[in-house]
């Protein structure tokens, strides 16, 4: 869509013409005692305005725009909280997402457990994607902000992010320290400092969909690798998957019951201004990719030449009065 506030004209003393109508139309209200055409008027302006070449913003599709899907692969995610397991619900919903994706979107995908692990580089090819998620083993751990920085590291080569070095700083810093802080807030958690330098508006056409059930205990913090996303304008939009009740698994030969944790994915989302979606059914999953895809449309504002536009909507109109004076009266006035 046009933005008619932001209209420009390469020509704008041909607007002159435009007096030309009102003029015309008073001669024939003047000598035929008739009311003008009003349709005929409006086509006959329209043209007059394309002489001087107008120009405004239109918003235009990005070609190099690309998705990272990250997809929680921890062995909470077997759970049967959704049917028939959490992680079959994520894969499904996963593959509808790439094969409903525009043509010209790039998505890559990013496992995450105890560590994470780039499964596939950013590709158009829905085929290589669908195979990518079509077997995901699960594993133990679950390091949410690995899975972060991993995919910012494949989204931004050229920007300087570092993500085995962030990792292993994280382990050094970790320990006693760590466990001493677990039980603080999200907030409460101190950040880190940001070890690469901001793209310039490249992350404007990236983002992250980061599909889980919140629950992160290894790697670095996630709120740290959330800022470094905002830093690089890259958008995380979060899943939570699973329902508040939970379900009860056996992890390390015992049982647990995993529940759906959001309070965090909420904090992420909010972090890089994107959203976070609850999908606690099968059939809300479904729904969420859905909306997904309406949010995903990366466009730029651009300056273009619209003469073309306005020319044929003018010259249309004026053939629309002709052909109505000629079917009514059988001929044109």
């Amino acid at each position: 869509m046009p933005d008619f506030n932001s209209i420009y004209f390469l020509w704008p003393m041909l607007l002159w013409a435009c007096a030309l109508v009102p003029a015309l139309a008073l001669v024939y209200a003047l000598k035929t005692r008739k009311r003008p055409p009003v349709v005929l008027g409006l086509g006959l302006l329209l043209l007059c305005i394309a002489l001087a070449r107008p120009q405004t913003v239109l918003m235009t599709p990005v070609r190099d725009a690309v998705v990272m899907l990250v997809l929680d692969t921890s062995g909470s995610m077997r759970a049967k909280d959704l049917q028939p397991s959490r992680i079959e619900v994520a894969q499904k919903a996963a593959q509808q997402f790439i094969e409903d994706k525009p043509r010209r979107l790039r998505v890559g995908l990013v496992t995450v457990a105890g560590t994470a692990a780039l499964a596939q580089a950013p590709t158009e090819d829905r085929d290589v994607l669908l195979k990518a998620i079509d077997y995901l083993p699960l594993q133990y751990g679950s390091a949410l902000g690995t899975g972060i920085l991993v995919s910012l590291e494949a989204l931004l080569p050229g920007a300087g992010i570092d993500a085995q070095k962030i990792i292993n700083e994280s382990a050094e810093a970790g320990g006693a320290k760590n466990q001493a802080n677990s039980g603080q807030s999200l907030d409460d958690r101190k950040t880190a400092p940001n070890t690469a330098n901001p793209s310039t508006g490249q992350g404007r056409q990236m983002a992250i969909v980061l599909m889980s059930d919140g629950q992160s205990n290894m790697g670095p913090e996630l709120k740290q690798m959330a800022d470094l996303a905002a830093t690089h304008q890259v958008k995380i939009y979060t899943v939570g998957i699973g329902t508040t009740e939970g379900d009860v698994v056996q992890m390390q030969g015992r049982s647990m019951r995993v529940k759906l944790e959001d309070e965090a994915l909420q904090k992420v989302s909010a972090i890089t201004q994107g959203e976070y979606f609850k999908a606690d059914s099968a059939q809300a999953l479904k729904r969420i990719y859905n909306q997904l895809g309406h949010r995903l449309r990366f466009e730029k504002r651009a300056m273009s030449e619209v003469t073309a536009y306005v020319s044929i909507l003018g010259l249309l109109l004026v053939l629309a009065s002709v052909a109505r004076s000629f079917v009514r009266m059988g001929k044109i006035i």
